[in-house]
């Protein structure tokens, strides 16, 4: 059986495209320790990196969900901008690859606003043709919906679409909704703890990106 080829990439945004994980993980420590003193780290708190904030607070503190994340969300916004570090060679891939006629989205936990504020800070908020937030969706990664929706609004096929991202939600998720999927090294979880997932690539570099798709742009 021959592989299609990779003409279509689903991008999570956190850790993936954008650096937010010392952003992510100083919000959580800094809202937790007011209302739990002693009782989260930063070990902890790593592994709140990934799921969308429902997921996480629900965990902690079901009777203060809402509460928790508007505190989050509030003192998230205000250290955004000096905590958030771009990577190596992010933007000038994405842009060659939306050059060589690629169709690609954005597929995250976190909410659209944020996204575009991210998107806008990187200078590449032109490069993607959709973006699927949590407020787009009833179900976040794991579950296939995004990724659904996302494939539904690029008309892409499922066969030829690749989902890239740092955490295991984006790697089972991409699974669920049978597409290929690649793990990214930097992951702060560590690049171990991604390939236990069995992604079928590991980017080392966002530039690898650019081989996967060759055939497609041949």
């Amino acid at each position: 059986m021959t592989t299609k080829k990779i003409n279509t990439l689903l991008f999570d945004f956190d850790g993936t495209l954008l650096d937010t994980n010392e952003l992510i993980i100083q919000t959580f420590l800094a809202v937790l320790d007011e209302h739990y003193p002693g009782r989260f780290g930063r070990e902890e708190v790593l592994h709140f990196i990934g799921p969308s904030l429902k997921q996480t607070f629900t965990a902690i503190d079901p009777e203060r969900v809402e509460e928790l994340t508007e505190q989050y969300r509030a003192l998230n916004r205000t250290m955004h901008d000096e905590l958030v570090e771009e990577y190596d060679g992010v933007a000038e891939t994405l842009r060659l690859l939306k050059a060589q006629g690629l169709k690609m989205a954005i597929v995250s936990t976190k909410r659209s606003d944020t996204i575009r504020h991210g998107l806008n800070l990187m200078g590449v908020s032109d490069v993607f043709d959709v973006l699927i937030g949590l407020d787009h969706v009833s179900n976040p990664k794991p579950d296939p919906e995004p990724l659904h929706l996302a494939l539904e609004q690029l008309a892409a096929s499922h066969d030829e679409a690749l989902m890239i991202g740092d955490n295991s939600h984006d790697i089972e998720g991409g699974k669920n909704a049978g597409v290929r999927t690649a793990g990214v090294a930097w992951s702060a979880k560590g690049e171990d703890y991604l390939a236990s997932f069995n992604p079928d690539y590991m980017l080392q570099h966002i530039s690898d990106l650019l081989e996967l798709t060759k055939e497609a742009v041949k």
